[in-house]
């Protein structure tokens, strides 16, 4: 059965079903059509069954989504809220306030730009290919059928690009400058030495020798025969065709109806009400504040001389800086290890999934950021990954390491994400949310609990843990700045190159993930600022009642949530326990 059929179904029970079964039928039903939809969020999250296919790019499904949109509208608008618990009236609101904005988002068009330096079809596919699971025949089958229907995905995206350039819709020419390598970089003549048949290199021993030549040999064959082709044409596509064609402005108010998009963009990533210029004047005043502070880490330091000769030696003597890509993922390690014991202090309830540290993949470290989190999956067995990059290693400083490995793994994105994914009871939307203010605030906030945790110890690691801060304020200035104020790329990279100690390729590759992503980049410090308020509100209403343990569990325990949700469930907490009920 459809999704329509089954809200047809939901809707005509009216009166004879309790609301709440109703509701979570709802729920139930727009779970299973996301995963059919979207079978690359499928094997994200762990849900089975959709392996062997990828999501259908062509524009006649992506005028059939922009429909099916209404779908849960239709059916909200029958449920009778009034009747719902405290707890279910939450889902209710979560789920129709995601509702309300996919339909407010349908008047933009970023379907028509599907990829870019950070996304797109050659990054999706190695990626969703070496999370897939890979122990029994019929999954590396199911790897093989992906495999063989790389073609058409890469068609149906240049099909996409092409609706793009004739509506005017592109990315900006310069961030797309190392697309093409990316794509040539799955394109090798040892067709196994490709990362997106890395899986047929080594079989589980359960699997005969027989079945694993038979299978090794098909994906080779597929590999061949479809994606070498493929992406080859998707290559000469961006360099003839698309990049000469793509806009040469930066700014997303440069796009049709870009305005707009960019105040949507804000209110979605940092679900505020904030206007983009008063996030502006929040980022130049962390700026100044954070200045003061990291000008008095120089003074513990003993450094004699300027705030920017201090920033250059940071940069540049070789004390700062690993030899090789191995010491530089295995002091990564270390910091994790050393985080994990230090956990039960700070926290009630910790996660079961574990983590581990990996280097970001050599095909996409150019253009891809310091380091990522990607969430593993309970249900598939599948751990969580902090993936840091290797790629230039003299721009990846000692001095910013314990500050990003909090944030990445724990008390950061780890811990937060697993015990999300973990939650008893909860239905499945709400144990994926990605309220991006709320998980990124958090991870941002993870790194201010370096301290109460052992680390930072000397001023250079208390410069990094400062200096990573002051880059999500500097967000707040530069993403505004590029999109709303009419600052140029240039600009951009030259008040982040004045006001944090990032390396000059870092801060390229960060000012042009803003302008392809405009919005996002101010979820962090906004989230922070909320999480640190609360902290400071609930310490200052209950004095020496405060638990810290006991606040961050109840800042997790619901999983994602917008800001405002978070605050009024914190504030509440607060007042009851104050109370004593």
């Amino acid at each position: 059965m459809d999704f329509e059929a089954r809200a047809r179904r939901i809707i005509e029970s009216r009166g004879r079903t309790s609301e709440r079964r109703r509701l979570y039928q709802l729920f139930d039903a727009h779970w299973r059509y996301l995963m059919a939809d979207s079978p690359e969020y499928a094997t994200f999250v762990g849900h089975p069954g959709q392996e062997h296919r990828w999501s259908d790019l062509s524009l006649e499904a992506v005028e059939r989504r922009r429909k099916e949109l209404e779908i849960p509208a239709r059916v909200l608008a029958t449920i009778d809220r009034a009747q719902l618990s405290d707890q279910d009236r939450l889902n209710h609101d979560l789920f129709a306030r995601d509702v309300e904005e996919a339909l407010e988002a349908r008047r933009f068009r970023g379907e028509y730009m599907p990829l870019s330096q950070m996304g797109g079809v050659q990054q999706t596919v190695p990626q969703v290919l070496a999370m897939m699971p890979a122990q029994t025949v019929p999954q590396f089958e199911d790897l093989v059928s992906r495999i063989r229907a790389v073609p058409a995905l890469v068609d149906q995206t240049v099909g996409l690009m092409d609706e793009g350039l004739r509506a005017g819709l592109t990315l900006p020419r310069i961030t797309l400058r190392d697309v093409p390598e990316q794509v040539l970089n799955l394109v090798t003549d040892a067709p196994l030495s490709s990362p997106l048949l890395a899986a047929f290199i080594r079989f589980p021993e359960a699997i005969p020798d027989q079945e694993q030549e038979r299978l090794r040999g098909d994906a080779v064959r597929a590999y061949r025969s479809g994606v070498v082709p493929a992406f080859r044409k998707l290559h000469a596509y961006l360099e003839g065709t698309y990049i000469p064609g793509a806009r040469e402005t930066t700014a997303l108010r440069d796009l049709p109806d870009g305005e707009a998009w960019y105040a949507w963009s804000a209110r979605h990533y940092t679900t505020t009400r904030l206007a983009p210029r008063e996030i502006h004047a929040i980022g130049l005043a962390e700026v100044e504040r954070l200045r003061a502070e990291i000008d008095a880490v120089m003074t513990t330091a003993g450094f004699a001389g300027r705030s920017e000769d201090f920033t250059r030696f940071l940069r540049t003597d070789p004390q700062f800086f690993f030899e090789t890509p191995a010491e530089l993922l295995s002091a990564y390690r270390d910091i994790c290890k050393r985080a994990d014991p230090e956990l039960a202090r700070l926290f009630g309830v910790l996660p079961r999934l574990p983590y581990g540290v990996l280097a970001i993949p050599s095909h996409a470290e150019k253009s891809q950021t310091t380091a990522y989190y990607e969430p593993g999956s309970p249900s598939a067995g599948r751990p969580g990954r902090f993936y840091a990059n290797t790629y230039d290693l003299k721009s990846r400083p000692r001095w910013e390491m314990e500050a990003l490995s909090l944030h990445e793994s724990v008390p950061g994105h780890h811990l937060q994400i697993a015990l999300a994914q973990e939650m008893a009871g909860m239905p499945e939307f709400r144990k994926h949310a990605t309220y991006t203010a709320y998980v990124e605030g958090w991870g941002l906030y993870a790194e201010s609990l370096g301290t109460e945790m052992g680390f930072y110890r000397d001023p250079y690691s208390r410069y990094g843990q400062l200096t990573y801060e002051m880059w999500r304020a500097v967000r707040l200035v530069v993403d505004t700045g590029l999109h709303v104020l009419g600052w140029s790329r240039q600009q951009a990279i030259d008040f982040f190159r004045t006001h944090a100690g990032k390396a000059d390729h870092d801060i390229v590759v960060e000012v042009d993930r803003y302008i392809v992503w405009p919005g996002q980049a101010l979820a962090y410090k906004l989230g922070e600022l909320k999480i640190k308020e609360l902290r400071a509100h609930a310490e200052q209403e209950l004095g020496a009642a405060f638990d810290l343990r006991a606040f961050h569990d109840r800042v997790l325990e619901s999983g994602p949530l917008p800001l405002e949700v978070l605050e009024e469930r914190v504030r509440g907490w607060a007042a009851s326990v104050r109370s004593g009920s």
